[in-house]
């Protein structure tokens, strides 16, 4: 039988990345995006292209009751969740604090914070249940971001954001710990995605400078990264993985070539 990776965010960037190295290596997905014909296409390509199953969950995962209806009412062979890649995330405006939307900033928590901790709680609990019936041991990813470790000039929320994010991936591998459940955090760099551009609100010139003078990672860089967690023996559990190009340090240092 397959083993199942559970994918949020899967329409675009890591997700998408993480859809493909997954499927690329026989697993059957549960896919969630909010934009259906996206979801639709890449579920279409994929079973075409590796002979797998693929479950398509349209909702938003700010969506509280979407998130834990949907999930509770997955048919019963999709139940046995083997990974979940909790990708779903974004970042919106890069202006100093005083001046930041409030908007945004509320996005933000709700996708990045409250959203990846209710898919979280509800994947675990279906993980929980099945070891204790069945002794398996699942795999929760959550995917943060250097801005997660340090702050950076007119980060301020989306930092806050994903420093929230790693502390709940610590809590999760101590409380989940019981269940024999992994718990890893991956934390990006710079990477080439659609990320900047629904930072700065398509303005697609803003966007592409945020690479000037990198080569920056690509999304399947970081996805072959996250399947390669996912690969180690069952006794070793990666807890945390800060992923960066040769040309990025940290999410301040970075070493440019003159352009």
């Amino acid at each position: 039988m397959s083993k199942i990776v559970f994918i949020t965010g899967a329409t675009a960037g890591f997700g998408k990345a993480c859809a493909e190295k997954f499927a690329a290596n026989g697993y059957d997905l549960v896919l969630n995006g909010r934009r259906t014909e996206r979801l639709q296409e890449l579920a279409e390509q994929l079973e075409k292209k590796f002979n797998v199953a693929v479950l398509q969950l349209a909702f938003d995962v700010r969506d509280e009751k979407a998130v834990f209806d949907s999930i509770s009412n997955l048919p019963l062979e999709w139940k046995n969740i083997d990974v979940l890649v909790n990708n779903a995330g974004l970042a919106l405006g890069r202006d100093y604090f005083e001046e930041a939307s409030l908007e945004d900033w509320n996005t933000m928590i709700d996708t990045n914070v409250k959203g990846a901790m209710y898919v979280a709680k509800a994947v675990s609990q279906l993980m929980a249940k099945r070891n204790a019936s069945e002794g398996t041991t699942g795999h929760i990813i959550n995917l943060g971001s250097v801005a997660g470790k340090e702050v950076y000039e007119k980060g301020n929320m989306y930092c806050a954001s994903k420093f929230a994010v790693d502390a709940m991936t610590k809590a999760m591998r101590i409380d989940l710990l019981r269940h024999n459940i992994k718990v890893t955090g991956v934390h990006p760099g710079a990477a080439e995605t659609e990320f900047s551009l629904v930072r700065f609100k398509g303005d697609e010139a803003t966007a592409r400078s945020i690479y000037n003078g990198l080569q920056p990672l690509t999304a399947e860089d970081v996805a072959d990264a996250i399947y390669y967690t996912t690969t180690v023996p069952t006794h070793v559990c990666i807890n945390d993985l800060v992923i960066t190009c040769t040309q990025q340090a940290n999410a301040i240092y970075f070493n440019r070539n003159p352009g």
